[in-house]
């Protein structure tokens, strides 16, 4: 008999300690790809970034301050070679600086919290299409190539994706890291939105034995695709007016529904709980 599912184990399951998973996706393209080539492999028609984008963030730091330190290197012919030679004057300074073409006004409130993700992917791919180390020899012009390829593949991923935008602005532009490793401490989930979760988990133990149980979880993967636009918005909102502590709560609140909707996806018959993931 399926036990209940208690508070305190919901929010160990839901633990803020780390980035909220990425939905599945399937791919003509070999998963070690860049972000460039896998976004030129998709369909012209699509508008939406692919979600399963490789993840760069270990790699940031030493990446940003090599490629911010180093000095233009010249070629033979006197012209300063990396991207710099292409036309690239790249701002590193944020993410929203490397999209000077789609973001002028920088982060918000300077800019809306909803960015258009048809803009920011053809500027993404004229950055890659200059900054792409397969453009370069061997050598120091390559080796900056790759750091800026880096630091655009890591800000586009992060743009694209509402709620790695939303922690993104809470962390580097004032200072609340909703994915620390205290956050569930700090950042805990209103009652509200607890027992709503909770509510999805019963329903779940309720249908693992109903022959219509795949019917049930469509419907609620329908319902939580709600509560995550839904959200989305209040972030944006709250992002524009500058109301940062909404912004914190939303995020957070959207932190779980991710979650939920991740969990949803990986459902098999049979299954009595959510496999939340940390």
């Amino acid at each position: 008999m399926p036990t209940s599912f208690r508070p305190q184990r919901l929010l160990q399951r839901l633990s803020l300690s780390g980035p909220a998973r990425r939905p599945r996706t399937t791919s003509s393209v070999a998963r070690g790809a860049c972000i460039a080539c896998q976004l030129r492999s998709q369909s012209q028609s699509s508008s939406r970034p692919t979600s399963r984008l490789p993840d760069t963030r270990h790699l940031t730091s030493p990446l940003r301050r090599r490629f911010a330190s180093t000095s233009p290197a010249s070629n033979d012919s006197g012209a300063p070679a990396g991207p710099e030679s292409r036309g690239i004057a790249p701002d590193i300074t944020n993410h929203y600086t490397i999209f000077r073409q789609t973001l002028p006004s920088g982060p918000p409130p300077g800019s809306p919290f909803d960015i258009s993700l048809g803009d920011l992917r053809r500027e993404f791919l004229q950055l890659q299409n200059v900054s792409h180390p397969d453009k370069y020899p061997p050598g120091e012009a390559k080796r900056r190539a790759e750091a800026f390829s880096t630091l655009i593949n890591e800000a586009y991923r992060t743009l694209a994706d509402p709620l790695l935008r939303a922690q993104y602005l809470l962390r580097e532009m004032h200072g609340i890291d909703v994915t620390a490793e205290d956050g569930a401490a700090k950042h805990a989930l209103d009652a509200q939105t607890l027992m709503e979760v909770m509510e999805v988990q019963e329903t779940i133990e309720e249908v693992s034995a109903d022959p219509n149980a795949e019917a049930k979880i469509a419907e609620l993967k329908k319902e939580n695709a709600v509560r995550v636009e839904s959200g989305v918005r209040e972030l944006a909102g709250a992002f524009d007016r500058e109301d940062i502590e909404t912004a914190r709560t939303e995020c957070v609140r959207l932190r779980f529904w991710y979650n939920v909707g991740e969990a949803l996806k990986e459902w098999e018959p049979g299954m009595t709980e959510l496999r939340l993931v940390h």
